[in-house]
């Protein structure tokens, strides 16, 4: 039989990356595509909570989530520029050809590319994957393989997600390709040890 565990692991802490990360990691989804209602993991219980309904008309194109056991600390500050990362897990999108459309899983992503996103002068950089072992997409290996209005869209949803009326929080600075998307990565893998693993908090 099988191991198994009696209590289910916190999804930030408590579940591995995965054997081939940065390549390809495992990761939590938290909102599927097209989601009015904004859901995020909740730090303290590990469980799925709303944040928010989305304000606007902005509606996330691709499966939206976080690697485990990354964090956006002083490490990805440094690759951004920026003072400090924001403080969260690293989010991953991931694109399928076929509908997934439940949240609170896990499933297996091949980096490919990302966005550096900068929110309120905190680096909270969006890294851009697919569906290991996708019958459409599965062998991409590069943002650029993939069709420029995917790109665009996904972009556009991040540049208004947190859009009001006079006011706009977030910038995209750049996109980038697979080689600084495993930078980014490893860099927030190595701050979860340097500053949440060694502090005791999974």
């Amino acid at each position: 039989m099988a191991r198994f565990q009696a209590f289910r692991p916190h999804p930030w802490h408590g579940i591995d990356p995965g054997p081939d990360a940065p390549d390809v990691v495992t990761a939590y989804v938290e909102i599927t595509p097209y989601s009015t209602v904004k859901y995020e993991v909740d730090k303290v219980s590990g469980f799925l909570k709303v944040d928010r309904p989305q304000r606007m008309n902005a509606l996330p194109p691709m499966l939206y989530g976080f690697i485990p056991q990354t964090y956006c600390g002083r490490g990805i500050a440094a690759l951004a520029g920026t003072e400090r990362g924001d403080g969260d897990p690293l989010d991953i999108c991931i694109l399928s050809e076929r509908a997934i459309d439940r949240a609170d899983i896990l499933l297996r992503a091949r980096v490919v590319g990302g966005l550096l996103m900068v929110d309120k002068g905190e680096a909270d950089d969006k890294i851009v994957a697919v569906l290991d072992g996708d019958a459409v997409w599965g062998e991409v290996r590069e943002l650029d393989a993939l069709p420029a209005a995917l790109v665009a869209r996904l972009r556009h949803y991040f540049e208004t997600y947190k859009l009001e009326p006079g006011r706009n929080p977030v910038r995209i600075e750049s996109t980038y390709g697979r080689a600084q998307a495993l930078e980014v990565v490893r860099t927030s893998l190595a701050d979860y040890q340097a500053e949440i693993a060694t502090l005791g908090a999974c």
